[in-house]
This record gives structure tokens, sequence and C-alpha cells, in this order.
């Protein structure tokens, strides 16, 4: 039999200077969602791309990035990306030659990230979390090309948000079939088969290859109710 004398473990004592440097931190992050809402407040409607940093100039991908960047300018979409190198660059490159705002949401890291050149918009944040809610929050569709360990991390936060009614449902489109089918299939075949995800979740996400087919998944997703939020979902946002 177990002995139930045994006494809990305490917690151990603070450290007080660690402390209010863990306290101070709070308005940092306070500051970086302040600026974050401030400087983004007027740029709509607005589209979130991510993909892999890694990926170079000559890459299929990374044209492919630039060539949608370009048509969701000229679309009237202002265009958000992390700021960064690779498939960021392109998608912001594209539109800065268009008709919208190209805006980046850098990231500080111990590995300095470049921040790409073709930015209307930039800013900086320290902490992955506050960026991920400017993500969201601007967002009224959500473009993901293919990317490492970063962009299914912001898949998947988009993906629980949504699914879990934390988030409207946005489109949230995968570009590059041959990428992400894989992906789709171990989604259906392990985990809704293993239960942990519904069969219906799988209609949050939507494949497509080309330029074209990103702008007009947007415009028939929205139809004719436009692309503002409606008092319901505006309350959602709120509360993100």
């Amino acid at each position: 039999m177990p002995s139930h004398d045994k006494q809990r473990p305490r917690a151990h004592p603070v450290d007080e200077r660690e402390f209010t440097r863990e306290a101070w931190k709070v308005f940092r992050i306070m500051a970086e969602l302040v600026e974050g809402f401030e400087r983004l407040a007027g740029v709509r409607p607005a589209v979130t791309l991510f993909g892999s940093a890694r990926l170079p100039s000559g890459h299929p991908d990374y044209r492919l990035a630039e060539s949608i960047g370009r048509r969701l300018s000229d679309a009237g979409f202002a265009l958000l990306t992390g700021g960064g190198p690779g498939i960021m660059e392109a998608a912001n490159k594209g539109a800065y030659a268009g008709k919208s705002l190209s805006v980046g949401l850098n990231i500080v890291l111990p590995r300095t990230q470049q921040s790409n050149d073709f930015q209307d918009i930039s800013l900086q944040f320290q902490h992955f979390f506050t960026r991920k809610v400017m993500f969201v929050k601007h967002a009224l569709a959500y473009v993901v090309l293919p990317g490492g360990f970063g962009t299914l991390d912001e898949l998947a936060e988009i993906l629980t948000l949504v699914q879990t009614g934390k988030c409207r449902r946005i489109p949230i489109l995968l570009v590059n079939s041959g990428f992400w089918s894989g992906l789709l299939d171990w989604m259906r075949d392990t985990l809704a088969a293993a239960g942990t995800i519904q069969p219906s979740d799988l209609d949050l996400l939507r494949m497509v290859d080309k330029p074209e087919e990103v702008v007009d998944a947007i415009f028939t997703h929205y139809g004719d109710r436009g692309f503002e939020p409606s008092a319901e979902e505006r309350e959602v946002l709120l509360q993100l």
C-alpha cells in the first residue's frame, strides 16, 4: 500500500529579479499587439500567405508565389507574409508590383531572419504568438505554399482556430497538390480514421495549383456577401 503521509513537493523560492523581468515582459507583448493592431487597422481586405524561407528565386514555387502575390494584389487584396526570404519574398515581390499593399510581419530569430525588400509596411516581432495573432486577425483567407515546420505550425494554428470556432470560417488554400496531397491523405487515413478529427474537418482545406485558382476560390467563398466580417464574426475576432 502506498504511504499517505508523504509530503507534497513545494514550489521553489521565487527569484525576484527573474520575476520582475518576466512581469515587464508583459508590457513588451502588449506593445507588439498594440502596434500591430494600429498599423494594420486599415489594411483590408487582406490575405495571409505562408511558405518556406529556404527556396531560392529560381525554384518553381518561388515563381508561383510571386505570381500569386501579383494576382492577389491586382485583385484588391493586401498581402501579409512573414517578411523573410524564399516564398515570403516572392509573394511580397509580386504584391509590391501590384495595386495593393505588401506587408511583412518579420520575426527576430537567434539566427537573424533577413527581411525582404518588397514591403510597404514592415513590422518586427519578438514573439511568434503575437505575430500569429496579426496573421489571423487581419486575414480573410490563408494561402499556404510548400514549407517546413514554421509553415506547418501556422497551418495547424488556423485549422485549430477555425475548427474550434475561435476564428471565422475562411478559405485555407494549399498550393501545390503534389506537395500537400500526402499530408491530406494522412489526415484522412490516420487522423480521421482514428477519430481524432471529424472527416468533415478536411473540408476546411482545399488544394489548388494555379494562381488564378487562388483568387477564384476566395471570391467564390465570399460570393455576394462582401469581405467585411459580420457582426457575429467581429465578436468572434474580438475574442481571438
